[in-house]
């Protein structure tokens, strides 16, 4: 069992409440809801285009539902002012994909950027907080390094020091495994867990890693096609024999997800070509 320093509550901190989101006719999000609990880490998982990372933007306020509502800490942030929005997104974080450091600063510059931001602190006060967000992720010793001369893992763990610079209520992490070697792997994974507890905080991990994600998160939902279609803890997602958790979780080729894209018959296909 884990060691937590601060109790989980049965709070909900998100909820995404019946929304639909769609371009033009385009329908992204198909009438999804889901909760969040305060304390926990949840992974959104899914297939590429199946609306993960649109539900994070949703969360962020960075679009809003065509119908629904999205509450993040009992504020509907879809009917948010500007002001009001910005207030609350002070109090999120977000990792994105490919960290997105600043490439002409600093890893000190890039971590200080939000405390000198949206704070009035003394340069020797965040200097001190920096030192502490990039002990806590292991790179306190390349506070002087540029974006250029740090390798994936290093430039994620960066990205993830800076998105806790306030320490944040809500974390949210899109993609954090991608593109990341073993080693690199495995520390991120330990890193959004041990942080989410030792913060306090609430996090949100889009991701169709499953095998490193079941590992660190609370609660599981799959999404397909712009739709909730399993949810559950990881013990249940493992034990699942729902057609399209199996597929996912095991990797298989075979299953409701197809890997060909709609085409006619290939036989068919090449007699036409022939002739």
């Amino acid at each position: 069992m884990r060691a937590r320093h601060f109790p989980v509550s049965n709070e909900n901190l998100v909820e995404v409440d019946n929304v639909t989101f769609a371009y033009d006719r385009r329908t992204i999000l198909d009438a999804i809801s889901l909760n969040i609990v305060r304390g926990q880490v949840i992974a959104i998982m899914g297939g590429s285009g199946c609306g993960k990372t649109t539900t994070l933007r949703m969360i962020a306020g960075a679009l809003r539902p065509s119908q629904g509502d999205v509450r993040v800490a009992g504020q509907t942030v879809n009917r948010l002012s500007s002001r009001d929005l910005y207030a609350l997104r002070r109090r999120m974080g977000m990792l994105f994909q490919f960290g997105a450091l600043f490439t002409d600063a600093s890893t000190f510059d890039n971590v200080a950027f939000q405390l000198r931001e949206h704070t009035t602190l003394p340069e020797s006060m965040i200097s001190d907080l920096v030192m502490m967000k990039l002990n806590a992720v292991g790179l306190r010793g390349a506070s002087n390094l540029m974006p250029s001369e740090l390798s994936g893992g290093m430039a994620r763990r960066v990205a993830l020091a800076r998105s806790i610079a306030l320490d944040p209520m809500l974390m949210m992490y899109d993609e954090p495994f991608a593109g990341l070697d073993p080693i690199s792997f495995g520390v991120i994974g330990k890193l959004i867990r041990q942080l989410n507890d030792a913060l306090g905080a609430t996090s949100i991990i889009v991701t169709h890693d499953v095998a490193e994600a079941l590992q660190i998160v609370d609660y599981v939902y799959f999404m397909s096609e712009g739709r909730i279609v399993a949810k559950g803890s990881p013990s249940e997602i493992r034990a699942s024999t729902d057609p399209f958790v199996r597929q996912f979780v095991q990797g298989e080729a075979y299953g409701p997800v197809e890997f060909q894209y709609p085409a006619p018959d290939y036989r068919q296909h090449l007699y036409a070509e022939a002739h």
